[in-house]
């Protein structure tokens, strides 16, 4: 039907105007057009001072006293909003801020909808657990200085709100394995760094966002130095590169994603469990970052949504529930009804339940990246899928269901994993995959590490349909 046979002529621009308009302002990224996402960043430095009181450096075993600083810790604040939400993002140089700890850090932010804390999980700066004391019945935590890390976490996020300035967004990743060492059957490396790059509205680089798979451990156990470890270096090469600043964090570091043995020894003359190989390696994860950025594509970062949830994880782990009711780790207890979602039942005496632990879940979507928040250390397998089919003879639940993936929850191509998202409950293993019962998997004659440092074998699948449930509640929100 012709325009013209109901429209007068003079009438018909200002009609094509009108729908012109609609289009726009019902099209994918009109909410960025009319509001453009603010971005802000901002650092604090959260080193203790080693001389004033004892400092027991984490990731390793106890007595690890800590006897200088190599470089400072720091807490970095990433803060997007787009008008109608604001969220912040902060990564954190310490091997894994608990759950009551990021609880109390959020209770001094108002004004904001939603903030993940998570940690890169340095093994070369002050214990924030509580497992690696002066030995394995005295916590290393120090109440002081945590205190002083929380104030440090809502400084820079105010700081970071108080810079924001409108930006764009482009999206890239790249890979490289060999950058990795899975010290762990079956080998599953995670070689893909993900990075988004703000710019500002002066077409200058605002900011990088870097998440990367590798254990902040390459100065091994033997170091005594407070170091933010490899990041150090890829922070610092990244910095003066884009002269912009970077927030980093860590992402599927569970199977166990370390950095390789040997790497530079024969090339280069280093040794491992040094600060030259630190600043080569991270040198090196500065450069996969460079190539990943040489083929981005556009990422609108509008609308903001996110959705999160306590939930409550059974504490199966013999040795974690020793050191809860030893004091060692200071967490609030529940009963684990079987509904994870369930985080109401006090733990008692009369509970009928095993005991559990609160901790959280979340999902962001911003725009086009969509963000999963993981409180523990993932193992790549439940990233993408790539279990091992028919599940190796030995393993303890050979026909466990599989869990669900982050690939296959999360409703776009371009995503991150932020690890250790606002808590730290361990390796977070595929059932199929868990192995402490003889006979061993792979022909071993013992078990290999990481069930020792999970909370149990129901974990993985509680956090992952967790993850699906958040999923699902900002489609619901958005009606679909």
């Amino acid at each position: 039907m012709r325009v013209s046979s109901f429209v007068p002529s003079a009438l018909l621009v200002p009609c094509l105007l009108v729908v012109a308009l609609v289009a726009i302002a019902c099209s994918p990224n009109a909410a960025q057009a009319a509001e453009p996402v603010k971005f802000g960043f901002a650092k604090v430095d959260v080193t203790p001072d080693v001389n004033a009181r004892p400092v027991w450096i984490a990731g390793y075993g106890q007595n690890r006293k800590a006897k200088g600083v190599h470089d400072p810790l720091y807490a970095r604040a990433a803060v997007f909003n787009d008008g109608k939400k604001k969220i912040a993002m902060v990564a954190v140089d310490v091997v894994g801020l608990q759950y009551p700890q990021v609880q109390e850090m959020r209770k001094g932010l108002d004004g904001f909808d939603y903030v993940v804390v998570s940690s890169t999980h340095n093994h070369e700066g002050p214990d924030t657990v509580g497992i690696w004391g002066p030995n394995p019945y005295t916590s290393g935590v120090d109440p002081i200085w945590i205190g002083r890390v929380v104030e440090g976490v809502r400084e820079a996020v105010r700081k970071a709100d108080s810079a924001a300035k409108p930006v764009t967004a482009v999206y890239g990743t790249a890979t490289d394995d060999s950058l990795l060492r899975d010290s762990r059957l079956p080998h599953t490396p995670d070689g893909v760094i993900r990075v988004a790059k703000l710019d500002g509205a002066d077409g200058k680089a605002a900011g990088l966002i870097v998440q990367w798979t590798c254990h902040p451990e390459a100065l091994g156990s033997d170091n005594t130095q407070l170091t933010a470890d490899f990041p150090w270096a890829t922070i610092k090469n990244l910095e003066a590169k884009y002269n912009c600043p970077v927030v980093y964090f860590s992402g599927a570091v569970g199977g166990l994603m370390t950095t390789p043995s040997n790497k530079y020894k024969e090339s280069r003359g280093v040794n491992d469990a040094s600060f030259e190989y630190a600043q080569i390696y991270g040198d090196e994860v500065a450069d996969l970052t460079v190539k990943a950025l040489e083929k981005t594509e556009p990422c609108p970062l509008a609308p903001i949504a996110f959705a999160a949830k306590p939930i409550c994880v059974p504490l199966e782990n013999p040795l974690f529930r020793i050191a809860q009711m030893a004091g060692v780790l200071k967490r609030e207890g529940r009963e684990y009804t079987g509904d994870f979602e369930n985080t109401e039942t006090p733990l008692s005496g009369k509970s009928k339940g095993p005991a559990g632990g609160i901790s959280e879940v979340a999902y962001i979507q911003l725009g086009d990246l969509h963000i999963a928040c993981i409180p523990g250390e993932v193992y790549p397998e439940l990233v993408y899928g790539t279990f091992q089919e028919p599940a190796e003879p030995g393993v303890d639940y050979p026909d466990a269901p599989l869990e669900p993936t982050i690939t296959g929850t999360l409703p776009g191509k371009k995503f991150m994993l932020i690890g250790l998202a606002n808590d730290e409950l361990g390796y977070i293993i595929p059932k199929r995959q868990w192995d402490e019962k003889k006979p061993f998997a792979y022909g071993k004659k013992d078990a290999q590490y990481g069930e020792q440092n999970s909370c149990g074998p129901q974990m993985a699948g509680i956090l992952m349909q967790a993850l699906v449930n958040r999923v699902a509640d900002v489609r619901k929100a958005n009606g679909k």
